[in-house]
């Protein structure tokens, strides 16, 4: 399931410039398809705009992910980590997940 691209502040796509110049690697978690969490490990390498789907970084040895789907980089919070965070403060009962 595709989503709508969300901006992402410039605090955080200078935090991966800062990244890619140190030549940095590490692990990202982000929802990955259909909001599931997903982790890779590597080197970032670029961040691009791809013509109506948003901003993406490449990492090394292969992978492209939309940066507002970031949860962490490197570990640290990225524009997903809201939502990530949310999921663990919902009620679970409120959720369908089990009754008290």
């Amino acid at each position: 399931m595709e989503t709508s691209y969300t901006p992402v502040s410039w605090d955080f796509r200078e935090t991966i410039a800062e990244q890619i110049s140190k030549n940095a690697e590490g692990k990202v978690f982000y929802f990955g398809t259909d909001e599931f969490i997903s982790s890779v490990t590597g080197k970032i390498t670029n961040l691009k705009e791809v013509d109506g789907k948003g901003l993406f970084i490449e990492l090394l040895p292969q992978a492209e992910i939309r940066i507002d789907k970031i949860i962490t980089l490197f570990g640290k919070p990225g524009p997903g980590y809201d939502e990530y965070d949310s999921y663990a403060n919902a009620c679970l009962a409120c959720t369908g997940g089990y009754e008290l």
